[in-house]
Order: C-alpha cells, then structure tokens, then sequence
C-alpha cells in the first residue's frame, strides 16, 4: 500500500504557519492598491491610462527587484530575505506619508514601487521556501494551502478600501443623477478636498507599515530550519550561468514563466477595473469594491477548494478546467451587458484562485534543487504582466466606446487572451505529465 504523503510534518510546522502568515501581508498591500487607481482616476483628474500608472510602478517593483532579490538569498539564506524584504515594505509604505504632503502622484507611484521591492524579497523567498517544507510529491498543494491565506489579506485589504478609504473620498460625491460633483467645483474647493482626499487614501499604507515592522521583529527572533536550498549555500550552488542554461532548456519552466505572467496580468486587470466596469453601470466607487470583495471572497473560496481537489486531480489538470472556467465568464464580462456582465466579472475569481500556486508549483517541478532560489525570481519577475497590462486597457477605456459598444467591456478582451495562455499552459503541461 503506498504510502500517504503529509502535507506538512511536526518540525516544519511552525516555520510554515510563520512564513505563510507573509501572503497575506503582500495580499493586503496588493488589495488596498487596486481601487486606489479609482481614487487617484478622481481626485487627481487623470486619464484611466495615467492612473494605471499606480499599477506600472506597483508591478514594476517586481521586475526590478525579483532577480537582485533571488541572488541575495542563493548568497545568504531564506531569512535574511524575509527580513530585507519587510524592511522595504515598510520603508516604501511609510514614504507615502510625504507624497500625501507634497500632493505628487509621481511621489506616490515612488513610494509603491519601493514598497514592493520588498514584496518581490518576500515573494521570491517565501513560495519557495514554503515548497521545500517537506516532500516534493505535495509541493504544489503546499504552496495553494499557503497561498490561500493570501485572499485572507487581500480581503483586508479590499475591506480597508471599502469602509475606511472609498467612503471617505469627498471627490467622489455624486448629484442626484449619480454624476460626480468634483470636476465642476472651483480651484479652491478642489484644493480642500485633495488635501482631505489625500490624507484618506495614506492612511491604511501607515498603518500596514507598523504591522510590518512588528513581523520583522517576531521573524529576526524566531528559529527557522535551515532546509534543502539552505543546505545548498554551504555546499556550493550552480553558477548564475549554469542556473540560466538550464532554465532556459526545461521547456516546462520557460513556458511557466510566460504563463505566469499572462495570469498575473489578468488577475490585476480584472481586479482594478471592476470599479470602472461598475462605474459605467451608475454604481459609485464603494458600492463598486463591495463587488470586489465578493470577488475575493470566492478567489479564497476556490484557494481551499481547489487545494481539497488537488487530492483527487493533478494540479495540471485543475489549472486546464479552471483557465476554461475563467474565459467563458470572461466572454460573459465582454458580451452580456448590464449587471450580469458583472456578475460574470466577479465569478472570474473563483476561477483565478488556484492559477499563480498551481503555474508556480508546476513550473518548478523539475528544476534542480540548486537552480530554485533563481527559478522563483524569474517567476516572481513574471507579476510584471501586473505593471504592463493595466496601463494598456485603461487606453483602452478611456475610448469611451470601441465597435459599436462600451470601451469597458471590450478591455476585457486583454484578460481573455492572458486566460487561454493560462489554459494552453495547463493542457500542454498535463500532456507532457
């Protein structure tokens, strides 16, 4: 009788729950960032397409940092990465504090792009250290348990934006026929409300930046176990060159990485312009993220879901049934107009849930031990799609109208082509199994 693998032993345990409490805090800054495009879209007076520059810079911190961050680590260790990369997330969160004074948004796209140097430290240390926390057979269901509690944060994230920041915005304050007021008041009045505005939308980046630095305290004190690629740093690793060379000729890997960041393109594009989609239909921004919130919800709902299945189905399978899951809601979202194409914009997410573990895990399947630490960094560089996409369908929205129907609707023809790479992906994988 073969043996049951277990998900996580006794003497990981505990660096597991400690280290996977990190996916929600880059989940909470991910969350919280979303709708702010919305509210700089408003406050600022910009274009759609200026304002996704909140997402370039955001994203952008992941390509520039992800590589210098993988590195670091193959010369130091797992938790000196953790501990660097809380360092910056909350250097970057707390520089948002002069960008609301200085009234700059170039200033506040600064201090996210340097808040998520951090992340990519975090992101590029803890997927993989979370897949090499006990046996390779259960690596990828590791990894979609951990990144379950990710949607935890995200949720709080959305929930800050929600009842705490959207609310509160005087810019977004309608007339009786649902149009915003804002843009017909004079010089001075706008003044007023920017500075108020402002102060709003910094808050919630302060507070996470006094959490972060309470988990660096608790991570620098406590023991973690030095495990697999650790143990690689004293016995000497792979030269960057060899690493590369043999990335680049596991086909599996290279075509992961594409994948992964098409889905991460869909993913923040779905999630950042629901507000717009809701916004055409006469929903102002907080009842529109009260539709965001559902979405995550179902994301954490298809996250443990998806990860109970994976007993039963192979990941690669899974992720094959989910991309085709994710493009019919997403042709839903384009051609049924009215709040049943938002419906189907919501419903996305169940499908979205089990995507970025289960590329990642899949991807990382057969690279060698020693190869990991850089393989993580060019999969975690992958979340650049983050940074180029949303730029792209707000110049897509800002048309107004495209062939004859809502801009807003035929935007969502980019999430739907990143979907079928994703399914195109999984079916290739599940052949070569």
């Amino acid at each position: 009788m073969k043996e049951k693998k277990v998900l996580v032993s006794k003497k990981y345990l505990f660096s597991f729950i400690l280290i996977t409490s990190l996916f929600a805090l880059w989940g909470f800054a991910n969350d919280v960032t979303n709708p702010m495009v919305a509210a700089f879209q408003t406050v600022m007076e910009l274009s759609a397409a200026k304002a996704s520059l909140i997402q370039f810079a955001f994203y952008g911190g992941y390509a520039t940092m992800a590589v210098p961050a993988a590195l670091f680590i193959r010369k130091y260790s797992y938790k000196s990465g953790i501990l660097l990369g809380l360092g910056l997330y909350a250097v970057g969160a707390f520089l948002v504090v002069p960008a609301a004074s200085y009234q700059s948004f170039m200033f506040f796209c600064l201090s996210l792009y340097i808040l998520t140097f951090g992340l990519a430290f975090l992101e590029t240390t803890a997927n993989p250290y979370i897949l090499s926390l006990g046996d390779k057979e259960t690596s990828t269901r590791r990894l979609n348990m951990a990144q379950a509690f990710n949607p935890v944060g995200s949720l709080t994230g959305m929930a800050v934006a929600s009842f705490l920041v959207l609310p509160n915005l005087i810019s977004d304050k309608r007339d009786e026929a649902g149009t915003i007021i804002y843009h017909t008041l004079d010089v001075s009045e706008k003044s007023e409300i920017l500075v108020h505005d402002l102060a709003v939308i910094r808050n919630p980046y302060v507070a996470i930046g006094l959490v972060v630095l309470c988990v660096f305290v608790i991570i620098a004190l406590a023991r973690m176990p030095m495990v697999r690629e650790d143990e690689k740093v004293t016995e000497g690793v792979h030269s960057v060159k060899t690493t590369l060379s043999n990335l680049w000729k596991n086909t599996i890997y290279r075509e992961g990485v594409f994948s992964q960041m098409c889905y991460v393109g869909a993913q923040i594009m779905v999630w950042t312009f629901i507000i717009q989609y809701a916004d055409r239909l006469g929903l102002d921004k907080a009842t529109a993220q009260t539709y965001n919130i559902v979405a995550m919800s179902l994301n954490l709902v298809g996250r443990f879901l998806g990860t109970f299945i994976m007993k039963y189905v192979s990941s690669r399978q899974l992720l094959t049934y989910f991309g085709i899951g994710a493009s019919i809601c997403t042709l839903g979202t384009i051609f049924i107009d009215g709040m049943c194409g938002l419906y189907c914009l919501v419903l996305i997410s169940l499908f979205m849930s089990i995507m970025f573990p289960s590329i990642y895990g899949i991807a990382l399947e057969n690279v060698d031990t020693q190869d990991t630490k850089l393989g993580a960094a060019f999969l975690v560089m992958a979340i650049v799609g983050g940074a180029l996409m949303p730029p792209l369908q707000g110049m897509l929205i800002d048309q107004q109208v495209l062939f004859g129907m809502p801009a807003v609707n035929i935007s969502f023809v980019l999430p739907l082509i990143c979907f079928m790479v994703v399914t195109a992906y999984g079916y290739r994988t599940l052949k070569r199994a």
